[in-house]
């Protein structure tokens, strides 16, 4: 039989010394099960927000930019020092200033120190990006930009104020309206014997969805958004059929053409140059115009997209009718920027909403002879006087430009039956005078 092994007297202590071991382990392995289960749990549960957040846009509104810089830790939510002292110094010299832009009115002290430390999340656009150019410009009538979308949130402290006065009382808590074009076919000729109107011209702004502003545009996306536009424009067919020509390389018989037709627009004015909307000039701008000289389309002078009918004479039911046609196309074909409170957004507040611009030239010498007068009359009528080549120019030859202002709060049918029925009441003045 086998001859028992003497062990030391240590078979208690090496029993307890085993046990604890195992147990141990064991509560190693189940803290470790435990982890990976809550682990499971938090990856289930950052899925079904990110899924969720997919399906209602709000992921849409991310770049990958900052999908990455959150992911890393690193998003960017300082303003620069030097912005801040340039935004000190421009809020300063407004304020002292005699400016009686919108800009100074609503840019109070209180507000001023509300923003000014604050950025868009997507593009990183401060207070200055948006009032830089009312700061260098004290004569500015607005005196502000939105160098983003996001900029009407984030800045919307000074942003609804201004709007709400601009537009005739559109509230933070109003909604524009659904896009209603009316009976296309419902507006006479305004001046039938040509005694008045020299021209008539309905234009609305445009921003292709998926691109920022011009402050915050790349040179690559410049031309890229200008090669969708030359494309989308080339399918056009009847009466808009036409041509488009790039700004950059362009021959000089086209270029003085377009001149003479009065087509060709410039480099941004010291407003816009302040407010970086030209940068890279002349790359991604062109110009279309459909072969009668009618229609035009002019890519990345202010907004992305300026769309315009026009033709001589006071027939604003062509002109207009000319307009949906084409921008119920166009919009087939690219789609564009829209909120469901402020309407269509583009860089400036004063062209939100509709952004419809209705506008003759008009000759009123009675009228005109006293200016203040005539846009007292005007502004009774939410009418805007402009000099003959528009905002910031002279009158020549007594030749005024009178539109529409209220592009907010009401649909583009109503913006241009504002400017009818207004211009029909000033020419009926003019004649009784």
């Amino acid at each position: 039989m086998p001859v028992p092994i003497a062990v030391p007297n240590r078979s208690a202590q090496a029993e307890n010394g085993t046990n604890g071991t195992m147990q141990d382990a064991l509560d190693k392995k189940l803290q470790e099960a435990s982890a990976l289960k809550e682990n499971g749990e938090n990856i289930r549960n950052n899925l079904k927000t990110a899924t969720s957040d997919f399906l209602s846009g709000e992921a849409m509104t991310t770049s990958p930019m900052k999908m990455r810089k959150m992911a890393e830790g690193k998003e960017d939510t300082m303003v620069d020092a030097a912005v801040l002292t340039k935004l000190e110094e421009g809020f300063a010299k407004l304020a002292a200033s005699d400016s009686k832009s919108l800009l100074k009115k609503y840019l109070t002290k209180e507000v001023f120190d509300n923003l000014k430390n604050k950025k868009t999340p997507t593009f990183g656009s401060t207070l200055l990006d948006c009032i830089q150019s009312g700061l260098e410009n004290h004569d500015s009538g607005v005196g502000i930009y939105a160098p983003d979308a996001e900029a009407y949130t984030v800045f919307a402290d000074l942003f609804d104020p201004v709007i709400e006065d601009y537009h005739g009382g559109f509230k933070k808590t109003d909604k524009h309206p659904a896009s209603n074009f009316g009976d296309v076919d419902s507006f006479a000729n305004l001046d039938p014997n040509n005694e008045f109107v020299i021209s008539t011209r309905v234009r609305c702004g445009r921003s292709m969805q998926g691109y920022p502003f011009n402050p915050c545009l790349t040179e690559a996306q410049y031309k890229e958004m200008e090669q969708k536009v030359s494309t989308t424009l080339s399918g056009l067919e009847g009466e808009l059929k036409g041509k488009f020509y790039p700004l950059t390389g362009m021959d000089k018989a086209v270029q003085q053409q377009l001149i003479d037709d009065h087509f060709l627009f410039k480099e941004g004015d010291r407003f816009l140059q302040t407010a970086n909307a030209c940068r890279y000039w002349p790359s991604g701008r062109g110009i279309y115009h459909n072969d009668n000289k009618t229609f035009l389309v002019w890519c990345n002078e202010e907004d992305h997209l300026r769309i315009i009918s026009m033709q001589m004479g006071g027939d604003l039911g062509q002109v207009y009718k000319r307009l949906v046609t084409a921008v119920n196309d166009i919009e087939k074909r690219i789609p564009f920027s829209h909120d469901d409170r402020l309407g269509f957004l583009t860089f400036c507040p004063t062209n939100l909403g509709t952004t419809i611009r209705a506008s003759v030239h008009i000759k009123v010498p009675k009228l005109g002879a006293n200016l203040a007068k005539l846009e007292e009359i005007a502004g009774k009528y939410n009418l805007q006087v402009r000099g003959t080549r528009g905002e910031h120019t002279e009158a020549e030859g007594g030749i005024y430009d009178i539109s529409n202002k209220r592009r907010m709060g009401l649909t583009e049918y109503q913006a241009v039956k504002e400017m009818y029925d207004g211009i029909a009441e000033l020419i009926k003045i003019e004649k009784s005078m």
